[in-house]
């Protein structure tokens, strides 16, 4: 785009723009771009619509048509409220819910404003809640839609726009295309109608609702004596976790105080998600002080849920999949009959086959599905499911998406089983793996300044497919775009070699980085015992990873 046609198209957003304060942001923006002649910045914020997909919007805050702000909200709300009219009720109702990062409330308000003004019900819940509670709310209020404003564990200076159905389950194709056609047709937010009342905000009724409804995840008769350390990464899910546990007759987790009130700016964190390195340290500071059973996490929308366990060798972060087999270990020693109504256990693509093995013993039907709760919430029968990516869904029938919560809850029920007999979730481990083999994982992620960058690794991975990896031959090569019986396209690759282990290639669906997943078998025997066998996995982990660091290097 020229100069000339890059300032004008700048200028008339500017003046399209409701929000005073990015209408200012952009005048300095553009003057900087006249003064200096670098078009960089400006372009950048006006290389495209912000794209709306299965996850609805998630970017930077800022001004422009490539950013989170009030003019990109305002059109897809406008969007999202045609396409209910279209296809679900001329009168919809969409609660909205929203979380404590910048903006949220103001979103969730000019959302209520644009779904009010064209005729529908907006339902507003009354204060910064987790993610869980708005998809809990959407089934509990029989709402058409759900919209929840957070980013969830990106960065500070980000937000985003979740869109749920009436099932409380999240959209997917080709739903998100459908609402993405109705936000083009929005050409100026200016023209959007907005109302300055007349929605409803919710009392404390839903959230009293949601937490009962946590509560009961858990058996009333098994032992509650369990001690807990918790952050809430200075997100949503302190004060919830602590209800919710006193509800279900816990004690209450001992808070990371730095990090209990929610703040936006995530002070004390570089990024605030469980998963990376040091997000959890003040926890574990705490932990080496108080010396409890287990560290739990949040992340800031108290969606996904991290655990930390005591180990020989100090306090240890266990795995997604870890935590996965273990919730699944529970709910299945629990008891699941396979003539109940729900018993399919459900996991991601990118997540152990352990979860498969466990199925598959106990009798039960056992579902892969693309990464996303979008895609495990869905699942018809789904009695548990849940991702690597510290996502677990414990209670589908109410909450069809992964819930940091009631997870949470789960995990002390298990801790406090196996500290009435004496054991620990280390020990359930070792259980697992003696019965079903180890499964090892890992994954690691190539970071990249320019989207364009992950493009060609992957072009050039399928035109010249990789025949052994680390010295073990490729037992076969799948390109997961081309979809199958079992799976709807989704870009990336996944390659099983000869002696069971599995690597995935793919994009992030939300941030700038191709990610790699590996996993490797090792049976547990006589000849080959449990600490030997691990040191077998791990070692083809090593030697995998190593390859495919080589393999998935890019250029720039």
């Amino acid at each position: 785009m020229s100069q000339p046609d890059l300032l004008s198209r700048a200028r008339t957003w500017m003046a399209d723009d409701p929000d005073e304060q990015t209408r200012e942001e952009l005048a300095a923006v553009i003057a900087r771009a006249e003064q200096s002649g670098d078009l960089s910045d400006l372009a950048d914020r006006f290389s495209g619509f912000l794209e709306f997909g299965t996850a609805g919007l998630r970017g930077e805050l800022g001004a422009g048509p490539h950013r989170m702000n009030r003019a990109v909200v305002i059109r897809a709300a406008a969007g999202l409220t045609a396409y209910l009219k279209e296809q679900v009720d001329p009168e919809p109702t969409v609660v909205i819910g929203f979380d404590a990062r910048r903006n949220s409330d103001v979103f969730a308000r000019d959302t209520a404003a644009v779904v009010t003004a064209a005729g529908g019900r907006a339902l507003v819940l009354p204060e910064p809640l987790p993610t869980p509670v708005l998809a809990f709310a959407v089934g509990h209020l029989g709402a058409d839609a759900g919209v929840m404003v957070t980013a969830s564990h990106n960065p500070p200076q980000d937000n985003g726009y979740k869109v749920y159905l009436g099932d409380g389950s999240q959209i997917v194709p080709p739903t998100d295309s459908q609402i993405a056609d109705r936000i083009d047709d929005v050409r100026s937010a200016a023209q959007v109608p907005l109302v300055d009342d007349g929605w409803t905000t919710l009392s404390e009724d839903v959230e009293e609702a949601y937490l009962d409804a946590a509560a009961a995840v858990v058996s009333p008769d098994s032992p509650r004596e369990v001690s807990l350390v918790h952050t809430a990464l200075h997100g949503v899910g302190a004060e919830v976790i602590r209800r919710a546990f006193e509800r279900a007759g816990f004690p209450a987790p001992a808070p990371v105080v730095e990090q209990e009130a929610p703040d936006p700016a995530f002070p004390t964190v570089a990024f605030p998600n469980p998963e990376e390195p040091g997000a959890i340290d003040a926890a574990l500071t705490l932990a080496e002080a108080v010396h409890p059973d287990a560290v739990i996490a949040n992340d800031p929308d108290a969606d996904r849920c991290a655990v930390a366990v005591p180990g020989p060798d100090g306090w240890r972060m266990l795995r997604g999949d870890e935590v996965g087999a273990l919730l699944g270990h529970h709910i299945l020693q629990r008891g699941l009959r396979p003539d109940a109504g729900r018993t399919v256990l459900a996991r991601s693509i990118v997540s152990s086959r352990l979860l498969g093995a466990m199925a598959e013993e106990a009798g039960l039907p056992a579902v892969e599905t693309l990464t996303g709760f979008k895609w495990i919430g869905r699942v018809e029968g789904l009695a548990y499911g849940y991702e690597e990516a510290l996502g677990y869904c414990v209670d589908p029938a109410r909450v069809p998406d992964k819930d940091g919560v009631t997870a949470a809850l789960l995990v002390a029920e298990l801790l406090a089983v196996t500290r009435a007999e004496g054991r620990t979730l280390l020990d359930v481990l070792d259980d697992l793996a003696v019965r079903h083999g180890v499964y090892a994982t890992d994954a690691f992620s190539v970071r990249v300044a320019d989207l364009s960058l992950i493009a060609p690794v992957l072009a050039r991975l399928r035109a010249q497919p990789p025949q052994h990896i680390a010295g073990v031959p490729v037992r076969s090569a799948e390109d997961l775009a081309e979809g199958s019986a079992h799976l709807p396209p989704t870009e990336g690759l996944r390659y099983y070699l000869e002696d069971d282990t599995r690597v995935i290639v793919r994009p992030s669906g939300t941030e700038p980085k191709l990610k790699v997943y590996l996993e490797a078998v090792v049976p547990v025997t006589l000849s080959e015992p449990l600490a030997q066998a691990r040191a077998r996995a791990s070692g083809r982990l090593q030697a995998v990873r190593e390859a495919m660091e080589e393999l998935t290097r890019t250029e720039g």
